[in-house]
């Protein structure tokens, strides 16, 4: 229904308790009966009754609020327009470097092909009308991923493409058709990656499922009959069943060498026994299964591990949401049968190894584009936010602060790209030898990247950036979180030495 056509004096003469009116951005809201509800207090609204209130609002909220209350909305100034640009749902950004150049219309790219474009949109539609809400509730909560959503992902192929490119993506339909599953490659998976990001909720962003993508790859390329890894992966993708990476304990972190956890043979060689804990398992807390470093007699191995008899789990409280499900696991003597060996015994470190390449790259995916996303709203509040009269924008230091910020992530983009055009052309077994060093570097650099990214955003917000609810919440979740990146899957000192070391393997004698 059209807005009514409205007048400023018409607005001004409803400044009372009775009739409560005020303008933003050119529309009337009547708030008579909302004064009571309003988190500010009645007070906070007398102040701007019957007034263009467009200035003080934006000073406090952000555009979502009055999107939620539009119903509050009675009409438009005559003759007036709107100039606040409403982010539609699936849209682009069209905030200066809020998108990477490759969404960007007077820019152009080698790198995406059409299919690119149609999952791109598929995916940020997708986010910003399932995920999003889901994301935010389950973040502020500490619940856990909802099966709903879990079901609706597994229909649209969301779980099969968060694993990559391979043969598991044949004859599946994504999104709706927006890609056949064998054209699926890692330019798609990155926007799949970075278009979810985008819900902005760092703990639920890894309770969404990621302990999947760091462990189902080790049973779809190590597990040794394969009617079994069949029945596995139709669980998993299917959403019935959950499943989790196992590796790291409280003895062991980087060093994963050092695992303690054992697994011995009972006499009969048809079993294994299971002992030991393991320790910031995400996803563990509701997973079904567990693919586990174990110790063999002779060495490391994988072992995938069922939830049952001598299994106990615990959450683990963390800086970031409950979502998460991080937890604390135990195996007392658990029996686990010999068929259920990933790889080769006491050969487990090459399918632990195997997957840390995409779980890092992914991990680069995430917070290049969450950092982008938290210049977005710094770019938006600097141009918004009056100080002393001026716009905080209008500061030469403000100024310099954002460059620092985009440079970070426009050379991270481009390093990405770089990287996933070589993922492309390489096999998995090439992108171990040639490409774990550079991906190591990266992850390194761009959480480095998000330290600076974080500090200076806090210090654009303030006491903003401080608090989890309303202009600066995306800050504030970003500043408490970002570290999560930099150690998880590798720290980031851990990987600056993977890298040089995997350079200095390539050195010529000629230069000793």
């Amino acid at each position: 229904m059209p807005h009514k056509p409205l007048t400023r004096a018409e607005v001004a003469k409803n400044n009372t308790e009775d009739s409560l009116w005020f303008i933003i951005d050119s529309k009337v809201y009547d708030v008579t009966d909302f004064k009571d509800a309003h988190p500010g207090g009645e007070a906070v609204l007398k102040q701007v009754a019957g007034t263009d209130a467009t200035q003080a609002f934006y000073n406090l909220h952000r555009q979502e609020v009055l999107q939620k209350y539009s119903s509050l909305c009675i009409g438009q100034l005559d003759g007036e327009k709107s100039t606040v640009i409403e982010q539609s749902p699936g849209g682009l950004s069209v905030v200066p470097y809020g998108e990477p150049t490759w969404l960007t219309p007077q820019f152009k790219s080698p790198y995406y092909k059409e299919s690119h474009r149609v999952l791109q949109k598929a995916m940020r539609l997708f986010t910003d009308k399932e995920l999003y809400p889901v994301a935010q509730d389950c973040e502020k909560t500490g619940k856990h991923i909802p099966q709903e959503l879990i079901d609706s992902m597994s229909e649209k192929g969301i779980l099969h493409m968060r694993i990559g490119p391979g043969e598991h993506m044949h004859g599946v339909s994504l999104m709706n058709g927006a890609v056949k599953g064998e054209e699926f490659d890692y330019f798609h998976d990155l926007i799949v990656t970075q278009e979810m990001v985008r819900a902005s909720a760092r703990g639920f962003q890894d309770g969404n499922m990621a302990g999947m993508t760091i462990s189902l790859t080790a049973v779809l390329q190590f597990a040794n009959d394969e009617a079994w890894k069949n029945k596995i992966a139709q669980e998993v993708f299917s959403g019935k069943k959950k499943i989790c990476l196992a590796i790291t304990e409280a003895f062991a972190g980087s060093d994963v060498a050092g695992l303690r956890t054992t697994a011995e043979k009972t006499k009969d060689g048809k079993h294994y026994i299971v002992n030991g804990s393991k320790k910031w398992i995400t996803n563990g807390v509701f997973c079904d299964y567990f693919v586990t470093g174990v110790k063999t007699d002779k060495g490391l191995s994988v072992i995938l591990i069922e939830r049952g008899e001598g299994v106990e789990t615990s959450a683990i409280k963390t800086s970031y949401s409950a979502a998460a499900g991080t937890t604390f696991i135990t195996f007392d003597s658990v029996k686990v049968p010999v068929e259920n060996l990933l790889g080769e015994e006491n050969k487990g470190i090459h399918v632990i190894l195997s997957n840390f390449n995409h779980e890092r790259w992914m991990m680069a995916c995430a917070v290049i584009r969450m950092s982008r996303l938290v210049t977005e709203e710094c770019m938006k509040w600097s141009n918004q936010r009056l100080v002393f009269g001026k716009k905080l924008v209008e500061q030469p230091v403000i100024r310099q602060k954002l460059a620092k910020m985009i440079a970070h992530c426009e050379a991270n983009q481009a390093w990405l790209e770089n990287i996933t055009y070589q993922m492309t052309l390489m096999p998995y077994k090439e992108q171990s030898t040639h490409l774990a060093g550079p991906i190591g570097l990266l992850k390194m650099f761009a959480t480095r990247s998000a330290h600076e990214i974080a500090d200076e955003a806090v210090q654009i917000f303030g006491g903003r950036a401080l608090t989890q609810t309303g202009m600066g919440k995306i800050i504030e979740m970003f500043h408490r979180t970002y570290k999560f990146d930099a150690i998880l899957g590798g720290a980031e000192e851990v990987l600056g030495d993977l890298g040089v070391r995997q350079a200095l393997k390539n050195m010529p004698r000629s230069m000793l």
